[in-house]
């Protein structure tokens, strides 16, 4: 009797077999690195896809002193977990002269384990920040040592904003830096800590002419440890791989980012950045999904033929598809506006993707695991890890409220922004799309945010889909987005080409 069930997936190139995604590499500038791309999209789906997992399996424990009994607060990982921050830095997924290719590779490395995609975008947000050690953190190299930073030739950063009583509403913090030692001293709490294994830090405390950044090393330049303190790990829902932490800066040193009382204007740029990569690794879970569940259909027969010939198992691939597409080119959009400079436009459309295509998210997921039944739901899918970590990048930089409201202020304050968007809407040269637009631009209540900002992101990628992608996956879209939007997945209308769209995405196994 027949096992009827699908091949491995593995050795696939996880870059050239994704169509959307090597089309909008070419498209916004890219191109000249496509074999770069591909050959790490290939080198991604072999032994890695295992290191994902070990590291999943064994999370990062805290070490906070030595057998001596003298604090060193240090994160223990898995051996995977450093092979897959060695590849990934090896590659640059964490920094490359263009924005678009690094976010390429960033995508691709998300894919094959989402995790480690933290540090990753951690490191590349500092950049801009820190000046002075550009060299340690665009290198190629990985040492996750703890040594000072003048001693090491590979940094990472990682940032800690929020504090217990306030959260998302950072001007409630009470962590306090006061002048001293020719430099800074940070003494306070913080609720979350990114990457709390990272060499330096960006953090906002209290000077005396307000809330403002400050870099806080690990270690300082005599080879002592920073007062940096771990009080704890998060014990998450997804993200198991990556560690998350409670800290406490106890007589801290530290040196002043950007000018003192406008901590919340610097440490913005990191944010918009980590923004975007939010919105990538969104769209990489999404790809993940779709190539589990479409691989799946392929291969498995039910009630006497495949699933993928069976017209309602197509309509909910085809759907699954369109979402997948619609976010990757939505998040390549942005990668090339950030490389181009186009201020005004990033300004509103990098959190206008990162609440819709990260809200889209884990329904995302759950539905592409519902396509392979019960083998979708046992860990070795691989699907409830793509589940559990696709509400982080809703939440992550700013959760759902807090982004809308974000648009908000970009609409009231920069209008410029607004043109931007408008604009970019337009180049699809569809009346009814720029119509649906207005109405939305027209609506700026608080309290309908939400509905503002999804309509907002269903026009801009429904342009998008209508200007770069097939006919087929355009027109669905557009009938299933943007006339008839928040059904659920597989109730694309009449006259889908539900196959056509699905051939384009599904994967082809070696």
């Amino acid at each position: 009797m027949p096992a009827n069930q699908p091949p491995s997936l593995h050795g696939h190139d996880l870059f050239a077999e994704n169509r959307p995604l090597a089309e909008a590499l070419e498209r916004e500038g890219g191109g000249p690195a496509e074999a770069r791309c591909s050959a790490f999209g290939r080198e991604l789906s072999g032994e890695p896809l295992e290191w994902g997992r070990l590291a999943n399996e064994h999370p990062p424990q805290l070490r906070t002193h030595d057998r001596f009994g003298e604090r060193i607060d240090e994160v223990e990982f898995h051996p995977a977990w450093h092979e897959l921050m060695r590849l990934s830095r090896a590659h640059g997924a964490h920094a490359d002269d263009s924005e678009v290719v690094r976010s390429v590779l960033f995508y691709l490395a998300s894919q094959a384990e989402a995790g480690h995609g933290c540090p990753l975008s951690m490191t590349h947000a500092a950049i801009p920040l820190v000046p002075a050690w550009e060299a340690g953190l665009r290198s190629r190299g990985y040492e996750p040592e703890l040594r000072p930073l003048g001693a090491k030739e590979a940094l990472a950063f990682g940032m800690s904003m929020t504090e217990r009583q306030g959260g998302s509403d950072v001007r409630q913090n009470t962590t306090t830096a006061r002048p001293g030692d020719g430099g800074w001293v940070l003494d306070g709490s913080k609720w979350f800590c990114s990457a709390p294994m990272s060499d330096g830090f960006l953090v906002l405390a209290q000077a005396p002419a307000g809330l403002s950044c400050f870099l806080v090393p690990r270690v300082l330049e005599d080879g002592t440890r920073n007062g940096f303190r771990i009080a704890r790990l998060k014990d998450k829902l997804g993200d198991r791989s990556n560690a998350s932490a409670e800290i406490e800066l106890a007589g801290a040193r530290a040196e002043l980012v950007g000018e003192e009382g406008r901590g919340v204007r610097t440490i913005v740029r990191m944010v918009v950045a980590t923004r975007l990569d939010c919105v990538l690794g969104a769209a990489a879970g999404m790809r993940q999904a779709v190539e589990q569940a479409t691989h799946h259909a392929v291969h498995r027969v039910a009630f006497g033929k495949l699933l993928v010939q069976q017209p309602l198992m197509q309509n909910v691939l085809a759907d699954l598809c369109l979402e997948s597409e619609a976010a990757t080119a939505t998040a390549l959009r942005l990668a090339g506006a950030a490389e181009r400079g186009e201020t005004a436009f990033a300004r509103i459309a990098t959190p206008i993707a990162k609440y819709w295509v990260c809200k889209r998210g884990p329904g995302h997921a759950a539905e592409a695991l519902e396509c392979l039944g019960g083998n979708g739901y046992v860990e070795e899918s691989g699907l409830p890890r793509v589940y559990r970590q696709q509400p982080l990048l809703s939440i992550w930089e700013g959760s759902g409220n807090v982004v809308c409201l974000d648009v908000l202020r970009a609409l009231e304050r920069e209008p410029e922004s607004a043109e931007a968007l408008r604009a970019e809407i337009a180049l699809a040269h569809d009346r009814d799309l720029d119509a649906a637009a207005e109405a939305a631009l027209a609506e700026r209540e608080e309290r309908g945010a939400r509905r503002l900002v999804e309509r907002l992101a269903v026009c801009l990628q429904a342009s998008l889909l209508l200007r770069h992608a097939p006919a087929p996956v355009a027109d669905a879209f557009l009938a299933a987005r943007v006339d008839a939007a928040g059904h659920a997945y597989g109730t694309l209308p009449r006259g889908t080409d539900a196959a056509a769209i699905v051939a384009r995405h599904h994967p082809v196994s070696r």
